[in-house]
């Protein structure tokens, strides 16, 4: 049975058993992921999972169920199972009620040229074993590790509405790290890069050339001291800044937390959050970032301007958030697979760029730091309070408007409104990305996101040292 009549099928069965809504969600997916570590093939793991899920309503009360056997009768019961999940809820749980979209019926296709499953597992362990020898090439080195994982999906979505969507996406990313060590002292430096596409982008870059800056990095980040902790005027690269929004701030924007009370934004729509240099923005579809051209609740995920010129102008949300709340659906109802069942989150999340260089951000800063996301650490947030402490990546010292040593061990910490509002400048260099390796957690369910954005100048940052 073809995968648009499954789906039918137990939306069908639920609408007979006297559903007021119903939606079926399919997926397949293939996964790859290969690791060396010190010129050892460490791991080859590849994973195939197929199923499909049912959500319905009664009387205002979710019910859902899934299965991994996708066949007529499995279907049937597992619409069966949703329906009395929904019915045995009916009374006794929060209303959920949904708002109103366009159903629509449509084919979306992430943009491949060569599958990586048609590469040989030879040329792939060739690729990362070139990368970890000229990582251990530098001197100082200790050890070394390249990962390549590449992703391929397979998504159908219909519902009682009369919508049918689905999505071909495929992404690939390779991940390296290294460890060195100067006069005792061990230091790791770490990129990463992926993209929604197929084996032309591994051909897009010299990746044993990434792998030893990575290597001299590490050695440089050895060698480096903190800077001394202090308040300090500081340049954020993109990579950076669409950390500290997704995190302190675009969690706070989601509908369900503002719901729940855990929002520092909460009652703020149309109200200045930030200075009139920022305006933030959540998209489906933009260059760099995660594939998402529609939420797994079947609503198409157009550009959403969050905060515009400092004023809140909108919350993420779900089709039931968004009747709770009073608000449009925005696309934001995602799941981490068939599973699960679909909470808000952000798709692609970044600060719009603005008209200056990196010089002028720089200019007439007599000292300040240049904060790096390039190899950042850890961190961590309270949406509710705004509050959060990040480790950024190996940085510069800005002495005089110009660039000065690198420093190491470099940790923020503030307000994210109050940090927002300190914003005086916001750069044209644009960058958005997204890591196949790891995604953003929420309630147990991890998904992809992307984030990124343009530099900003900041009037002022806590700044630890390590």
């Amino acid at each position: 049975m073809m995968w648009e009549e499954l789906a039918s099928l137990a939306v069908e069965e639920a609408l007979k058993l006297g559903a007021d809504y119903a939606d079926a969600r399919l997926e397949a997916k293939w996964a790859e992921v290969v690791t060396v570590e010190n010129l050892e093939l460490k791991s080859y793991r590849s994973s195939h999972t197929k199923g499909i899920s049912i959500r319905v309503l009664v009387g205002g009360c979710w019910g859902f169920a899934s299965t991994t056997i996708l066949e007529g009768s499995e279907v049937r019961d597992a619409a069966r199972r949703a329906f009395k999940i929904a019915r045995a809820l009916a009374g006794s749980a929060r209303e959920a009620k949904l708002a109103e979209v366009k159903a629509v019926e449509r084919a979306f296709n992430s943009p491949v040229k060569e599958e990586s499953a048609n590469v040989s597992p030879e040329e792939k362990l060739e690729l990362l074993m070139d990368m970890n020898k000229r990582a251990l090439s530098v001197e100082g080195v200790k050890n070394a590790g390249a990962s390549l994982a590449s992703l391929r999906e397979q998504i159908f979505f219909t519902s009682s509405e009369g919508a049918g969507l689905s999505l071909s996406r495929s992404s690939i990313g390779i991940l390296y790290s290294s460890i060195a060590s100067f006069s005792g002292r061990m230091e790791r430096a770490w990129d990463s890069y992926s993209s929604c596409a197929g084996w032309e982008f591994v051909k897009e870059r010299d990746w044993p050339s990434e792998a030893e800056g990575v290597s001299n990095l590490a050695l440089e980040v050895a060698k480096a001291r903190s800077p001394p902790a202090g308040t300090y005027p500081a340049v954020l690269d993109g990579f950076l800044v669409g950390l500290l929004i997704h995190e302190a701030f675009g969690h706070a924007t989601e509908g369900d937390i503002v719901l729940s009370g855990d929002s520092a934004l909460r009652g703020k729509l149309g109200e200045q959050v930030a200075s009139e240099h920022v305006s933030i923005i959540d998209e489906g579809i933009v260059e760099g970032g995660f594939y998402i051209p529609f939420d797994d609740e079947g609503t198409l995920k157009g550009r959403t301007v969050v905060v515009k010129n400092g004023i809140l102008k909108a919350f993420l949300t779900s089709r039931s958030v968004a009747a709770e709340l009073g608000l449009r659906p925005t696309g934001n109802g995602r799941a981490q697979g068939f599973s699960y069942f679909p909470t808000v989150r952000q798709t692609n999340y970044y600060l719009a760029p603005g008209d200056q260089s990196l010089e002028e951000l720089m200019e007439g800063i007599d000292y300040g730091l240049f904060l790096m996301g390039r190899s950042r650490g850890g961190g961590q947030v309270e949406p509710g309070m705004g509050n959060f402490t990040f480790r950024a990546g190996p940085s510069y010292v800005i002495r005089h408007g110009e660039l000065s040593e690198l420093v190491r061990g470099v940790a923020i910490s503030g307000n994210v409104l109050e940090t927002l509002k300190l914003v005086e400048g916001v750069g044209r260099d644009f960058q958005i990305r997204f890591s196949i390796f790891a995604g953003c957690g929420k309630y147990g369910q991890v998904v992809h996101v992307g984030l990124g954005g343009a530099p900003v100048r900041v009037k002022k940052v806590v700044v630890g040292g390590a």
